[in-house]
């Protein structure tokens, strides 16, 4: 045997395991393919349950929320029905304060005699109420 013939003897035989390596890889990695396949199924799967679990509850949210809505607008209008006291308050005060001092002589005055009566109510209902 010459040295031409024993090298082509050592190629073919790299070859030869060269081809048997790739062949083993390659059983591996379909065997590692089916097993990702397998597990994807699975995740594919329990994501549509999660889905559909997360529909349901953004149906249930939306129903809350619509029936929250209009408490949400009452309060809305009360906070504006609030405001609009506030600033009528407002312009009665300074009303008030610029009127002559005659008129508020007659609202000091009118004010004694509320809280007179109020008084008197009071000492009346006592009477009443020591009487019996």
């Amino acid at each position: 045997m010459s040295g031409g013939q024993i090298a082509l003897i050592i190629l073919a035989i790299a070859v030869l395991l060269l081809v048997l390596f790739i062949g083993l890889f390659l059983v591996r990695l379909t065997q590692t393919l089916g097993v990702v396949t397998k597990d994807v199924d699975i995740i594919a799967r329990e994501a549509n349950d999660i889905l559909a679990n997360v529909d349901t509850l953004l149906d249930d949210v939306n129903g809350k929320v619509a029936t929250i809505d209009p408490a949400f607008q009452a309060i809305a209008d009360l906070g504006t029905s609030v405001s609009e006291l506030n600033d009528a308050t407002h312009n009665l005060t300074d009303k008030v304060r610029s009127s002559s001092s005659s008129n508020k002589t007659k609202v000091a005055s009118a004010l004694f005699a509320a809280n007179a009566a109020r008084k008197n109510r009071k000492n009346a209902k006592k009477a009443e109420a020591t009487q019996k």
